[in-house]
């Protein structure tokens, strides 16, 4: 190969030199090799082919071997074959991807290159031909001239600075309609910014103004698509913290946001209550999202068939694993039909690992009924929720079957706790427990009300820890027990709770506050060791919880401390004249 060397002048630039005047059909006419003249699409293409194809064949008969009891060393022609393409597909790629991503890292960065003396020689070796690292001869690649390099440094994004003239022409946009409100995320690309100029635009609609709503301070590219939609600020919720929670031979410090006073310190005191009694002992009943389609059918007759048919349980391997494609962790548990005349409600249960689950099991569902529609074809669906699931809504087939978490949470609290800790007495909080939370509701109709105050505690926590508080409905569903035992001396109080819906992946779990409260307890995101322990502990401390709450709320009752309490630490000693005066 005839090489020529050219005398390099350090003062010019190497543009001409460095750039090919033919970089466009370079690209255009790129091939693998000058041996394979193909361009470089179809060889990669050709390659990738051979690669999948030769290992599911490979798969296959090595399979076959197992199974009939043949050794893997006796090769057929074929296979021998299929190895040789095997061994050469894979060097292939690996030149084709290895070497370069190799070549990527112990590559100097064009900051480093100095191309002044011997090495701007080097790379004038070919005029015409620039040189290409040997790694990379499969890949065309161009040398950026000189005066590139310095322009491709990597640079910090610059930083836009709207002026109040920008924004306030946007916001006269909206205010007039020509801008739609839900649309300033898309057409600006800056969340926040999005927020406040539709804040501002929302005060002059209205002629509100919204100056304690705070806007500063928050992440809103985090809810984008996924919490809230066309937010104008945040409102802020105090976070306490009670306990140690003992529960299950572990302490929990529980994190409750509430406005409401006592609250926390009530739990906490029922948290102290059940410590130094020994601890509180939960149990997992059972773990199962559920959501219920309706469909309809030409006659009763038609809605009735098909219920036979999923209640069967021949038919339901089949639809399980329909059913579970739509997600690794969701799997189909149970499938539970009613009929209304021609209507059926098809109540389907299934497992959501460490996710609250309801994206999760409306995918399986709507696999299933895909699926039906071929045996079924006549089968109208109306509806992917028919409220026989029962969502966010007091349901009787929540409170008996039970959805999400079904836990029971029990402790035997001594006598002198009860007396020292409490201030009350076993007998006075048996007898009080029988005529509230059990006959009383009873009188009142309740339907999983049987409790003082479930759903105070179970919205604390829930709003902390990010879950869906519209769920508290069903979550609260609780019917709380006391009994005197060890001859009368002690208490055993439980609270059994079928339907806590709770979840340590997705929707508000993942923001910042709500993430920082779920690693307090040690259950943050999901479990990499077993799929779905996480939600199950959260479950338990949300039914322990709970416990201490009626624990300490029936005990203020009986001691006649609840107005009391109420007066100390929910109203305010400020002196409001003087604020109010001024």
């Amino acid at each position: 190969m005839d090489v020529r060397r050219r005398p390099v002048n350090k003062h010019q630039p190497l543009n001409r030199s460095l750039k090919p005047s033919n970089a466009g059909e370079l690209e255009n006419q790129a091939k693998a090799s000058d041996a394979l003249p193909l361009p470089l699409y179809l060889t990669n293409g050709l390659f990738f082919t051979m690669f999948f194809s030769v290992m599911y064949f490979l798969l296959h008969r090595w399979r076959d071997k197992i199974r009939n009891g043949v050794p893997l060393h006796v090769v057929t022609l074929s296979e021998l074959a299929a190895l040789v393409s095997l061994v050469a597909s894979v060097i292939y790629l690996l030149g084709f991807f290895g070497i370069d991503f190799v070549q990527s890292i112990i590559r100097p960065s064009p900051d480093s290159w100095d191309i002044e003396d011997d090495q701007a020689e080097q790379l004038m070796i070919n005029e015409d031909k620039p040189i290409k690292p040997c790694g990379q001869a499969l890949i065309p690649h161009i040398i950026p001239s000189t005066d590139n390099i310095v322009a491709e440094k990597k640079k910090p994004p610059p930083t836009i600075e709207h002026t109040s003239e920008e924004d306030e022409e946007i916001v006269k946009k909206v205010v007039d309609g020509l801008i739609p409100s839900y649309a300033l995320e898309s057409k600006l690309g800056d969340c926040k910014r999005a927020a406040g100029i539709r804040r501002m635009a929302l005060e002059r609609i209205t002629g509100k103004s919204l100056s304690g709503l705070p806007l500063e301070g928050f992440d809103y590219d985090s809810i984008l698509g996924q919490c809230c939609e066309m937010p104008v600020g945040y409102v802020q919720i105090p976070v306490g913290i009670a306990g140690p929670l003992l529960l299950n031979g572990a302490e929990f410090s529980v994190p409750m946001a509430t406005t409401e006073g006592c609250l926390v310190a009530s739990t906490n005191r029922g948290c102290k209550a059940i410590y130094v009694s020994g601890g509180a002992t939960c149990i997992l009943l059972k773990d199962g999202m559920t959501r219920a389609p309706v469909v309809r059918f030409g006659s009763a007759k038609r809605a009735a068939e098909l219920k036979i048919f999923l209640e069967d349980p021949l038919n339901f391997d089949t639809l399980a694993v329909v059913f579970n494609k739509s997600s690794r962790f969701g799997r189909l548990q149970s499938i539970r039909c009613a009929i209304a005349g021609k209507n059926l409600y098809v109540r389907f249960c299934c497992s959501t690992g460490d996710a609250m689950g309801m994206n999760m099991v409306s995918k399986g569902v709507q696999n299933v009924l895909d699926f039906l529609h071929s045996d079924f074809p006549d089968m109208e669906v109306m509806g992917i929720s028919g409220n026989y699931c029962s969502d966010k809504k007091p349901a009787a087939v929540n409170w008996i079957e039970g959805r999400g978490k079904s836990v029971v949470c029990e402790a035997v609290i001594k006598e002198e706790v009860v007396s020292k800790v409490l201030k009350t007495t076993v007998p006075a909080l048996v007898e009080l427990n029988m005529l509230k939370n059990l006959t009383g509701s009873a009188m009142a109709g309740a339907l999983g009300g049987f409790n003082a105050h479930a759903s105070n505690i179970v919205s604390a926590v829930y709003l902390a820890t990010g879950q869906d508080p519209a769920q508290n409905v069903e979550s609260s569903h609780c019917i709380t027990m006391m009994e005197a035992v060890n001859d009368g001396k002690d208490l055993h109080v439980s609270v059994t709770m079928p339907s806590i819906e709770v979840g340590t992946v997705g929707g508000g779990t993942q923001l910042a506050s709500q993430s920082a409260c779920l690693n307090l307890l040690g259950v943050k995101g999901a479990s990499k060791d077993e799929p779905g322990s996480n939600s199950r502990v959260l479950a338990t401390i949300v039914a322990g919880s709970v416990l201490a709450g009626e624990l300490s709320l029936m005990s203020a009752i009986s001691a006649g401390q609840l107005v009391k309490s109420h007066m100390k630490y929910n109203r305010s000693t400020r002196d409001m004249t003087k604020l109010t005066s001024s």
